[in-house]
């Protein structure tokens, strides 16, 4: 995403500072402030809840704002982000088609942004295709990490051994799910199939490679800053953009013969 807001913003003539909150409050207030005092042009606000106390500060200083990987309901501000239920629901969907209908999670229900939605996904795509949820079968990590995966799959495995599938809410869980399996014995695709989010690099890298659902970060990137100079550009509002997700099939799914 950043190499995409460079990349776009130097075409456009513009420079970026780029500053890490960590999700921090009173870190992305000192930001804000410094980011006024250097009179930015506007501001790219990425994966991350729109406070409320943040907002306000920024419509008092009438700084441009675009959301990217993120949006407000709470707040009229443009967004740019790829749907988190949908591309699940996507994931869950291709792994029924795929003859998979014990299918676990491995979700996050603190995150509003990439947590929620997600899990929502996966629980509505079982819905669509009359598949009973159950509790069992979804586990609850507190991150997006490696070592959440190699966690979680563990207790994923004590509460559902019989699942063939496993979806995860980001690559690098994924990738964690891939060494948990190896160490417990589990071979992957053909005990246990998985699937990650994001596509990032170490999906190909992984072994097996792991079949991931796509977010295009780059040109979400580029997108969010062309949609910056167009906030900077009109008076008028500016639309918001739901980016494409797709699935890039890699070695982690296997097809299976279902049975009811």
């Amino acid at each position: 995403m950043l190499n995409g807001i460079e990349k776009k913003a130097h075409e456009l003539g513009s420079s970026v500072i780029f500053c890490q909150t960590e999700s921090f409050g009173i870190k992305t207030m000192k930001y804000l402030q410094v980011l006024n005092e250097k009179r930015v042009d506007g501001l790219i606000f990425i994966s991350s809840v729109l406070e409320k106390e943040y907002y306000e500060y920024i419509e008092k200083i009438e700084m441009p704002l675009v959301l990217l990987s993120t949006k407000s309901d709470q707040f009229k501000v443009p967004y740019i982000e790829v749907d988190g239920k949908a591309a699940i629901y996507s994931a869950v969907q291709y792994l029924i088609e795929k003859g998979h209908r014990k299918i676990g999670m491995i979700g996050n229900k603190e995150d509003p942004i990439a947590g929620v939605p997600r899990v929502k996904g996966y629980k509505a795509a079982l819905k669509a295709y009359n598949i009973p949820f159950e509790s069992n079968r979804l586990t609850y990590s507190r991150g997006f990490s490696y070592e959440d995966g190699v966690k979680h799959f563990q207790i994923l495995m004590k509460k559902a051994p019989d699942i063939t599938a496993v979806v995860t809410i980001s690559d690098e869980v994924g990738v964690g799910v891939l060494t948990a399996a190896h160490k417990m014995g589990i071979k992957v695709p053909d005990d246990i199939s998985v699937i990650g989010y994001d596509n990032l690099s170490i999906a190909e890298m992984s072994i097996p490679k792991l079949t991931s659902v796509a977010q295009p970060l780059e040109r979400m990137g580029e997108k969010a800053a062309e949609k910056l100079f167009e906030v900077l550009a009109t008076e008028s509002p500016v639309d918001n953009c739901i980016m494409p997700h797709e699935i890039i099939e890699r070695e982690s799914v296997r097809t299976i013969k279902y049975e009811a």
